[in-house]
């Protein structure tokens, strides 16, 4: 069994074609699958990936005190 690897936020970005920024704004504000180690935030694309499909990334959940985020 291979593990699968642990990357960066902007792997995730360029795996969504989306900025890094976005990344980090749906971590915060949406629960985009991410894991502390240490200082710096990683992510498995797999768990990305299921996010996705389950709508995480959709717009009509994307308010934030009435803003479009």
């Amino acid at each position: 069994m291979i593990a699968e690897p642990w990357v960066t936020a902007e792997d995730v970005a360029l795996h969504l074609g989306v900025a890094k920024d976005t990344v980090y704004r749906w971590r915060e504000r949406k629960g985009l699958p991410a894991h502390r180690v240490g200082r710096l935030w990683k992510f498995q694309l797999s768990e990305i990936d299921e996010w996705v499909r389950a709508g995480g990334a959709d717009e009509d959940q994307d308010r934030d005190n009435g803003e479009v985020i």
